[in-house]
């Protein structure tokens, strides 16, 4: 009876330590949601000293919980699946930022907000706000900050950190950086980019583990973000995975309009009248109908967005301002055009 009882013990004494080390593993550390009100896009971003291998988690992005032309929620610090679930269900129900970091830190699935930490950003009507929330019992240094540049807003969180300086180098980063909502993530994470930024990582030469960035156009559908990208590393690898990202985000965006090489693909894009008055037209070949479109001014943010929904569309231009901007097709083709 007393070696029936010891070996229910030890597996008691097993199963709880195995239950705190995944609650412990599943910490998230810095973080950014963004929405911007001229496009209408929302992203996330961020990094963490986890080794998503060991800790079984496939999606490196699954902090970031983008709702397209709604807002974006990242939720953070002994991450929980239900509490991400029900700030979606608030979001859906039409709640602002602050009134779903209110209810979260009320009505925690695990009765304990004071070890959550949640950056919310959010479109009510054609206002866009941002909110954020840190427990008491985040491990330290924790905080965030929320802001607004240029009509995009943003929430910047994180934990286990290095010391204020990584919030504050990831907000001066994103609100100095050219280019469109992309790229201002980018940039925030690089800001980020210190040996133990997260300060479990010191000991591995990086910022952290596991680096992701994410940005669901106002047309796309929920779960299918236009843009997505992510690294993992192993931990004890040594490798920095925001510089990983970087080299990835750099194959697939551009963040300099003088870096933008008009091209034209022969046979299949068509853009005119150029100069444009109130509309251009587009006419493609029939595989690249379903694609995405997008008009860019100068520095490269992104102005309209769409779909071609056939081998000839026409694009209403009435509300840009006249000037030279670019149109992007299916990140095949970029073509300048002046607008009177």
């Amino acid at each position: 009876m007393k070696k029936n009882l010891l070996i229910i013990l030890s597996l008691f004494i097993v199963f709880s330590e195995a239950a705190f080390f995944t609650k412990l593993s599943a910490q998230d550390t810095f973080s950014i949601v963004a929405a911007d009100s001229t496009t209408r896009q929302v992203g996330s971003a961020g990094a963490s000293c986890v080794d998503l291998f060991a800790a079984g988690f496939p999606d490196a992005t699954f902090l970031g919980d983008l709702l397209p032309d709604t807002g974006a929620i990242n939720t953070q610090s002994f991450y929980l699946t239900a509490n991400q679930n029900n700030a979606r269900a608030r979001m859906r129900a039409g709640d602002t930022p602050e009134q779903i970091v209110n209810w979260l830190s009320k009505n925690d699935a695990d009765d304990d907000s004071s070890a959550r930490q949640y950056g919310v950003v959010g479109f009510s009507g054609n206002n866009v706000s941002a909110a954020g929330f840190t427990g008491i019992n985040c491990f330290d240094f924790k905080n965030h900050v929320t802001g607004s540049v240029n009509g995009i807003y943003y929430a910047i969180q994180g934990n286990i950190l290095l010391g204020q300086q990584v919030i504050d180098s990831m907000e001066s980063r994103f609100r100095n950086a050219q280019g469109d909502l992309h790229c201002r993530l980018m940039a925030a994470l690089q800001g980020a980019k210190v040996v133990g930024a997260d300060i479990r990582c010191t000991a591995n030469g990086t910022s952290s583990l596991f680096a992701f960035l994410k940005v669901a156009e106002p047309t796309d559908s929920y779960g299918s973000p236009s843009f997505r990208i992510s690294v993992k590393t192993h931990n004890n690898d040594q490798l920095e995975p925001i510089d990983s990202l970087q080299r990835i985000f750099d194959t697939q965006h551009s963040c300099s309009a003088t870096a933008i090489t008009e091209t034209r693909v022969i046979n299949k894009i068509n853009v005119y009248p150029n100069p444009a008055e109130d509309e251009i037209r587009v006419t493609v070949d029939a595989s690249l109908i379903g694609t995405t479109y997008a008009i860019l001014d100068q520095l490269g943010r992104r102005l309209l967005i769409g779909k071609i929904t056939s081998e000839g569309i026409s694009v209403d231009i009435r509300e840009l301002i006249p000037g030279m901007y670019l149109m992007q097709i299916a990140n095949l083709s970029i073509h300048r055009f002046l607008k009177n």
